[in-house]
């Protein structure tokens, strides 16, 4: 039974006649009293929340009966239902043990979503990780690894796939954030439709609402036919919005709208448009952090991060290095088409003792390179000595990243966001710095998204 709590006999028979239509057995009460009357006697599955009472605005009467709920009954999930200037009180309430939060006027089918993805999150229970079992019911294919911390986060995504709960995926870059993003997408009801995959780290925010609502023809000087955005290309799919912390607050609140409302306005037009979206979110940075440093929004956070997947980094899963490592020789027999080639056992011990702070990444890139370079069939320790870059670890003295760890992309960005701040963001004195023009630097700044102050150039 979902009980609907709501003060406004308007609202509660809207949603009572809406929920039961969608096969759900429904009870509304207007009151504070009246909830508790109920949860006497029966234990709700969901209580749809509405934060304002009678003449009452602030929400506070809302939040104070959801606190009296959570201390009646912990484990009973709540969504709180809230106009839109009202959100930060929401945020508070997510703080408070809410589920997840719903703006008024709420559309329907985002609203059946919500419910019906909470209730399956609720109702399913964590079972124990075993590989071979989780392979029986899901598709890991690309995934690999037995160690029990990938384990338990693959029966994660296994169970929180088939629902439309938003997932944030963290961890170091390099440990296979987008490949949990695929898995997810592929063990999903949305498997056979788009799977969109955007770099928000590579969209400067001039290029924001264009990349991703979409443009009609003649927003900007460029704009020369219309254009459709990631959002819609991902209609009915799913869209992984990859390096979320990389965006700037005036993107996170219109990333937050969409998110919200599930309707956005391509720019230049006025009309809106409606899509459906599972969203997946991943990032290498710390977005608590960020949150309390006000440089990440606190309620996109909480949109954004019903689920948390913490991947582990591959120094805290030593054993998978093997197998990983076995895994990428394989691949290369056929692209280099060399039936031949093994790595010996020797090898296979010394490649799990590396740091290998580039994780995932830079181990098959460490791989592929000795098999380029080695003209043995059998890779010994000495093959991937030989090729390991002999300054190797005098970089690592000096702090430059061992080779592999990073890509030419990411030290470039790096590189010019630390001589952005040193020349506090002096395009003139930072291209000079760089050794490259100025336009040359304009070119990079907007690919990588890092901003500056005209009046400064």
């Amino acid at each position: 039974m979902l009980l609907i709590v709501d003060d406004d006999l308007a609202i509660r028979t809207s949603l009572i006649f809406l929920l039961k239509k969608e096969g759900f057995s429904v009870k509304g009460v207007g009151s504070p009293e009246e909830t508790f009357d109920v949860l006497k006697s029966v234990t709700p599955e969901l209580i749809l929340l509405d934060l304002n009472f009678s003449i009452e605005t602030s929400g506070e009467e809302g939040m104070q009966l959801l606190k009296r709920i959570k201390k009646f009954n912990a484990a009973i999930p709540v969504i709180l239902i809230t106009g839109w200037g009202t959100i930060d009180l929401a945020v508070n309430g997510m703080k408070d043990g809410a589920t997840d939060f719903i703006t008024k006027p709420w559309q329907n089918d985002y609203l059946i979503q919500s419910v019906r993805t909470i209730l399956n999150l609720s109702q399913q229970t964590p079972q124990s990780a075993n590989r071979k079992k989780l392979e029986q019911q899901y598709h890991f294919e690309n995934i690999v690894g037995q160690d029990p911390k990938l384990l338990e986060i693959l029966e994660t995504v296994g169970r929180v796939a088939s629902t439309d709960a938003p997932v944030l995926i963290t961890g170091e870059s390099g440990t296979g954030k987008e490949l949990i993003a695929e898995a997810i997408h592929s063990n999903s009801k949305r498997k056979g439709r788009p799977f969109v995959k955007v770099n928000l780290g590579g969209i400067s925010s001039t290029l924001f609402e264009s990349e991703l609502f979409g443009h009609v023809r003649g927003a900007f000087t460029d704009a020369k036919s219309d254009r459709i955005g990631r959002f819609e290309m991902a209609h009915k799919g799913s869209i992984f919005l990859d390096e979320i912390g990389e965006l700037d607050l005036s993107s996170q609140v219109k990333l937050l709208r969409v998110l919200q409302e599930r309707t956005f306005e391509p720019l230049g037009s006025s009309k809106s448009r409606t899509v459906d979206v599972r969203v997946i979110c991943a990032t290498n940075r710390n977005l608590e952090e960020m949150v309390a440093q006000g440089t990440f929004r606190e309620d996109l956070y909480y949109r954004i991060n019903l689920i948390t997947v913490k991947l582990p980094a591959l120094r805290e899963r030593p054993d998978d290095i093997p197998l990983l490592s076995e895994f990428f020789v394989n691949n290369l027999k056929t692209i280099y088409q060399r039936p031949n080639l093994q790595l010996n056992a020797s090898a296979y011990k010394w490649l799990r003792t590396l740091p290998l702070q580039g994780n995932i990444r830079q181990l098959k890139n460490l791989v592929e390179r000795t098999v380029l370079l080695s003209a043995n069939d059998t890779l010994e320790i000495a093959d991937f000595q030989k090729n390991m870059s002999t300054s190797t670890s005098a970089m690592s003295q000096k702090g430059i990243p061992e080779v592999g760890s990073i890509t030419l992309e990411e030290m470039e960005y790096q590189m010019i966001a630390k001589a952005m701040q040193f020349h506090q963001n002096k395009v003139s004195k930072v291209a000079r710095s760089l050794g490259i023009t100025r336009f040359a630097l304009y070119r990079r700044l907007e690919k990588y998204g890092i901003s500056y102050d005209l009046e400064e150039v």
